[in-house]
């Protein structure tokens, strides 16, 4: 999917590859405008811009920046990549596609938020640290028609994400569901996540959902 990927930087997974499958689904025509917010590596921007889209993609990360913007110039394809807290380098831009796949592993308590490489995956005790926030700054940048679609894992709480961008005024629904084998990230904490309940104690796999919600028009 991608050439390379810098030290501390995210690379392309399970949700990475579910959520691009759902962005080939989607089909946005040439020329679309597509936001691509928490970009990693660029794997999902890249494949957007494969599609003929005019993407931008966003991440907090200096290396993740980096890490995007070598691959967009290995692949020689039109990414415009900033640095910055989510929806912040884009305000007052309109898209007709948003992709998001944020950190959404429940974690312990470890003080005033993810550091380093947890800030890719760690995401509060409830798995919503960033949820939350792109579930309310995403839908003004949507133009009308305009899709969100969002991945991230059933232990982070896909009906409140639904309920947010219902609230919101979009048309949210689950489009994709899949299984995958727990990841280091989940293993090194199965305990303390049977101990909240997140985990059943026979459950040995993760699920991954992708949520689409639509702009009326």
């Amino acid at each position: 999917m991608i050439a390379l990927v810098l030290p501390g930087v995210y690379a392309p997974q399970d949700d990475t590859e579910l959520l691009a499958e759902v962005l080939h689904e989607e089909d946005p025509p040439p020329g679309a405008q597509v936001l691509d917010v928490g970009t990693g590596s660029g794997a999902l921007a890249l494949e957007a811009a494969r599609r003929g889209a005019r993407v931008t993609a966003v991440d907090v990360s200096r290396r993740a920046v980096w890490t995007a913007r070598l691959n967009a110039w290995l692949t020689r394809l039109p990414v415009h990549i900033r640095r910055g807290n989510l929806f912040s380098p884009v305000r007052g831009r309109t898209y007709d596609v948003i992709l998001a796949n944020p950190p959404y592993v429940p974690a312990p308590d470890a003080g005033p938020g993810p550091r380093g490489r947890a800030r890719a995956w760690d995401a509060g005790l409830d798995g919503r640290l960033l949820l939350d926030r792109i579930c309310r700054d995403a839908p003004p940048l949507l133009r009308p028609g305009g899709v969100l679609l969002l991945v991230h894992s059933a232990l982070s709480g896909p009906e409140r994400t639904l309920e947010l961008l219902e609230a919101a005024g979009l048309k949210a629904t689950v489009v994709r569901r899949r299984w995958i084998a727990f990841g280091p990230v989940l293993r090194s904490r199965e305990e303390w996540l049977r101990r909240r309940g997140l985990l059943a104690p026979a459950d040995d796999r993760e699920e991954l959902v992708v949520i689409r919600a639509e702009r009326p028009c």
